[in-house]
């Protein structure tokens, strides 16, 4: 399907690194940090906030700047369509784990979540700092019943939406109760990372939009991952609740048998039937392209976030990752279907919603994504 924005089309994929029309802040996109309370900016009608859950613990990383991005290049395709209505995105990025900060449920500002990775043991009471799968993470665990009620909010609310990527999808198997967390062995060969595979389940085949990226996979199951996981998320039962469907389980191995491992889960969808309303997987679909990570990359060292020693271990990673053109296209219809697509679906939604209750006329139909999907395939 190839999700990638207006500037990247017409100028090629490198133009963003310097000439990004919406970069913040801009007639359509701006950013916000939420460290403390009052790091909250305003809610304001005509800015449609996307609530970015930071689960990384103050962790230097890739993925939480790549999902703002995401949001960023969502935005900036809808220039022409935000620009007149004079309606802009918001990214805004709650740091949970270290400063207990969180945004409000749904039904007020927010309807779409975006959840990221992090370090150490899934549930935050183990992260003693000595524990094996700890990561040397101590962790004060009382943000955890705060961010199940969020959980419980947004499922129970049809107008939200959640898509997580590693750490928040393991968060959220624990919340549901149907996976535990297992620290890779030996026997796996400790951490699972590099660009892997993942097998869709005969419950995705039949699923309206994982049907789509099965048919856009040559064996019409085995799909292309960047992993970087030590936890493995095993079901606690033969049989998952009603309304919650597995979609992925891991390979032992590119072009192994499918294993225990439960690597994609729907515990919600959309009331129309079609695209995932919540939904979470243990890769990195955030992780797009050489071009984003090395935009992303820079601003992290100009910004002094990040040291020119990590800098250069994290761009010496992207190219023995990244090896060429052919990984990149298998990647990016990985990230298409469990994170672009179904982001898009629900930031289309949001901000249609937003307009109507503004009394305005805007070309906007979230139903677009999913029939771009059909037309491909």
């Amino acid at each position: 399907m190839d999700i990638i924005c207006r500037q990247k089309r017409e100028h090629g994929r490198g133009s963003c690194l310097t000439d990004c029309p919406s970069a913040p802040p801009s007639d359509v996109y701006d950013y916000a940090r939420v460290e403390a309370p009052a790091d909250l900016p305003p809610a304001d009608p005509r800015i449609v906030d996307v609530a970015v859950l930071d689960m990384n613990c103050t962790w230097p990383n890739l993925g939480h700047d790549s999902l703002v991005h995401a949001v960023q290049d969502a935005a900036c395709d809808l220039i022409p369509v935000l620009g007149p209505a004079g309606i802009k995105v918001r990214a805004i990025s709650f740091e949970v784990r270290r400063r207990h900060q969180l945004p409000e449920a749904p039904g007020g500002r927010f309807a779409l979540y975006l959840g990221s990775g992090g370090p150490g043991h899934i549930d935050p009471r183990y992260n003693d700092g000595s524990d094996e799968g700890s990561q040397g993470l101590e962790e004060d665990p009382r943000w955890q019943g705060p961010f199940y009620r969020l959980l419980d909010a947004i499922v129970a609310d049809e107008r939200a939406a959640l898509v997580a990527v590693c750490h928040t999808y393991g968060v959220m198997c624990l919340w549901a109760g149907i996976a535990r967390p297992e620290l890779r062995g030996p026997a796996k060969a400790g951490k699972s990372s590099g660009i892997l595979e993942n097998v869709l389940t005969s419950s995705a085949l039949e699923h309206p939009w994982f049907r789509r990226f099965s048919e856009e996979l040559p064996d019409g199951r085995r799909l292309r991952i960047l992993d970087n996981r030590l936890y493995d998320l095993i079901p606690v039962s033969g049989e998952l609740p009603a309304g919650i469907t597995a979609i992925g389980r891991e390979t032992l191995g590119v072009g192994g048998p499918p294993g225990e491992a439960m690597t994609m889960v729907e515990l919600a969808r959309d009331p129309g039937g079609v695209m995932p309303r919540v939904f979470g997987s243990n890769h990195h679909p955030e992780i797009l392209d050489r071009f984003r990570q090395k935009l992303i990359l820079q601003g992290k060292l100009d910004r002094g976030e990040v040291s020119h020693e990590w800098y250069e271990e994290r761009l010496a990673v992207l190219s023995r990752v990244h090896a060429d053109d052919r990984d990149d296209h298998r990647l990016h219809a990985t990230s298409d279907y469990t994170l672009l697509g179904p982001m898009r679906f629900h930031l289309h939604r949001a901000l249609r919603r937003r307009a109507e209750d503004l009394g305005l006329r805007v070309d906007l139909d979230e139903e677009r994504v999913f029939a771009r999907a059909a037309a491909t395939t």
